[in-house]
């Protein structure tokens, strides 16, 4: 019998001393003076970076750093995953190529290659059995276009039947993280990539 593969949450490690904190634009270059926060929004929307499909950017992203601090090779703005060239290089030599994609953005105060990570498959695997509390939207909740997806998840659990073998995506309601194997999680570790942090799942 094959053994089940493990999945694990990967976390930016907020609790590293004297680290950077990367800021993700809400706005385009001096775009921002006298913009309600709607409009703002809508010039950079972080939420299409947790759909699991591949995206066309046809304007540079540019990062601010505040506070500035020690680089790290994993980071995450407004939960959106921002790596170093290295992590790509990673998961090339892993042949994981058709289940992310890395998109150039450009760092304050940087000269290398920064991207944003962004997880190509959404896939229906949260095990709600096995984890230590869900809540769902209903119609009370006045969100119709959530009814049935999760509003909260606590200790999440994946059902690795379910995952067919996937190595990296976004649990389906549940947006909000990003799982790895342990394939990737062992690799990312072997190889020292600084501020990352797992949880099992």
């Amino acid at each position: 019998m094959t053994a089940q593969m493990k999945y694990y949450e990967i976390y930016d490690d907020v609790y590293i001393p004297g680290r950077w904190h990367l800021r993700m634009p809400l706005f385009k270059d001096g775009e921002d003076a006298g913009r309600p926060d709607d409009d703002r929004r809508e010039l950079f929307d972080t939420w299409r970076f947790n759909e699991g499909r591949f995206l066309e950017i046809d304007e540079p992203i540019r990062l601010s750093v505040k506070p500035t601090g020690v680089a790290l090779e994993y980071t995450e703005s407004m939960g959106i995953p921002v790596v170093h060239r290295r992590v790509v290089s990673l998961f090339e030599r892993l042949g994981l190529q058709k289940e992310v994609q890395f998109i150039p953005v450009e760092v304050e105060g940087q000269s290398e290659p920064w991207f944003i990570l962004n997880a190509l498959q959404v896939i229906r695997c949260i095990d709600d059995a096995r984890c230590d509390e869900v809540f769902y939207w209903g119609p009370e909740d006045g969100e119709p276009d959530r009814i049935g997806e999760y509003s909260n998840v606590r200790g999440l659990k994946v059902d690795p039947e379910k995952t067919g073998g996937a190595h990296i995506f976004r649990p389906w309601g549940w947006l909000v993280v990003l799982i790895v194997s342990e394939r990737i999680k062992r690799a990312m570790e072997e190889e020292g990539i600084t501020g990352i942090k797992f949880l099992e799942a």
